[in-house]
Formats: structure tokens, C-alpha cells, sequence
């Protein structure tokens, strides 16, 4: 999952970052309300997490902008306002769900996946593709019997193969998707991270799943192949 985090505290949004990350999600940080409204309608998030109180522009001011843009990526609403009016504000304006401050990273993560459940492939927290399975929640993979170990960036790549499977994968799409917007990927990074992938995927000679495309980027699914 890509997630923007609009938060002018930098230690809270700090540490939510490395918290998601460290869970294998692909997290971008704006700590000001212009900078980021402008980054959640540009950019392709699956979750924007919006604080109340922001300098330049609230955080329901965004919400009520984004909506009118047509923009419908879920908005979780972060604030320290906690009356039933403060709710209904924030909800009204087009946020998804509201979380008081403090919370627990794992209250967040269940919020996150709650209000991305939006499409009938992810009203589960499992994702499958043929006998490999990865838990959503837990972030375990398995290839049929097997357990396989992967690392956050590793997990995050799966999670995008095979929620996208079957369709063509360009590396546009997996930079735009994986990673930080402040991050170079002109290098072969996105390369050696497919060849580890498409190795572990097979502990046992399994057929491989990561087909390449060559020229045009991969596909992944039961027919894959070098």
C-alpha cells in the first residue's frame, strides 16, 4: 500500500512512517495543508492520512477539496479534537474514518485496511494467486506449504504483483507504486528486486510466477517464466 501522510508534527509522522514501512508499506510525508492536498490530488496513493490541525490549510479544508476534485482515495483523519461534532465534521467533509490522538500503530494499520476495502478483491486480507497466499495482516506469504520470508520492500512489491495479476506491470507503474516520491529508481533497483522475488517465489522449483515482458515490464500470474 502507498500511503501520504500530511502531518506538520514530524516526530509523530516520522514514526508512523517507519512503523508502516517496517510493515512493508511505501509511505511519502508532506507537513504542511498546500503542500499536501497538492500531493494526494497528483499522486497515486491508496490512503491519505490527514491531520486537523495543519498549517496554511485544515485538514477538513482538504477533505472537502479533494472530494470536489473527484478524488476518492480513502482519507483517515487524524486529530486531538474528540466531540461528536469534531466527527462529524471531518466525516461530512469526505473523510472515510476518524482516529483520535494518541493510538497505536496497530489501531492504525486495522483503520488503513478497513477503509481501502473498497473493491470485492480486498474484502478479504488474504490475497491469492494460484497455491501463493500472502495475510494481509500479518504479512506471511506461503507457497503452499512452504513459508517464505520477504522483506518489507520485497513484501510490498508481492503485494502490488498480485493485487495487479494478470495485467501488464510497467516499471512506471511499480516506481509510481513502490516507492517514495523523493526516492531515485534510475538505476536497476527495480530489476534486482524482481530477479529476488521471482527467486524466492520458487523454494521448492516451483513453476515462477513473474513473467517478463520484455520491452514493456512484466506479468504475474500461473504462466510466468524468465
Amino acid at each position: 500500500m502507498k500511503v501520504l501522510i500530511v502531518e506538520d508534527n514530524g516526530a509523530l509522522a516520522e514514526g508512523v512512517r517507519r512503523g508502516l514501512a517496517e510493515s512493508g508499506h511505501i509511505v511519502d510525508i508532506e507537513a504542511d495543508g498546500i503542500s499536501g492536498e497538492s500531493a494526494a490530488e497528483a499522486g497515486a496513493y491508496d490512503a491519505v492520512i490527514l491531520d486537523v490541525m495543519l498549517p496554511h490549510r485544515d485538514g477538513v479544508t482538504i477533505a472537502k477539496n479533494l472530494r470536489a476534485a473527484g478524488v476518492r482515495t480513502p482519507i483517515l483523519i487524524l486529530t486531538a479534537r474528540d466531540t461528536v461534532e469534531d466527527i462529524v465534521c471531518g466525516l461530512d467533509a469526505g473523510a472515510d474514518d476518524y482516529l483520535r490522538k494518541p493510538f497505536t500503530l496497530a489501531e492504525l494499520e486495522a483503520r488503513l485496511r478497513s477503509i481501502t476495502r473498497r473493491d470485492p478483491p480486498l474484502l478479504s486480507n488474504e490475497l491469492r494467486v494460484e497455491d501463493l497466499t500472502m495475510d494481509l495482516t500479518t504479512r506471511d506469504v506461503r507457497r503452499g506449504a512452504a513459508a517464505i520470508h520477504l522483506s518489507a520492500r520485497e513484501s510490498a512489491f508481492l503485494e502490488y504483483f498480485m493485487r495487479n495479476a494478470g495485467l501488464l506491470i510497467t516499471r512506471a507503474m511499480l516506481e509510481d507504486a513502490l516507492w517514495e516520491t523523493t526516492r531515485d529508481t534510475t538505476s536497476n533497483v527495480i530489476e534486482v528486486y524482481v530477479r529476488r522475488l521471482r527467486s524466492k517465489l520458487s523454494p521448492n522449483a516451483e513453476p515462477p510466477l513473474i513473467t517478463t515482458i520484455r520491452g514493456a515490464g512484466y506479468k504475474f500470474g500461473p504462466r510466468g517464466g524468465a
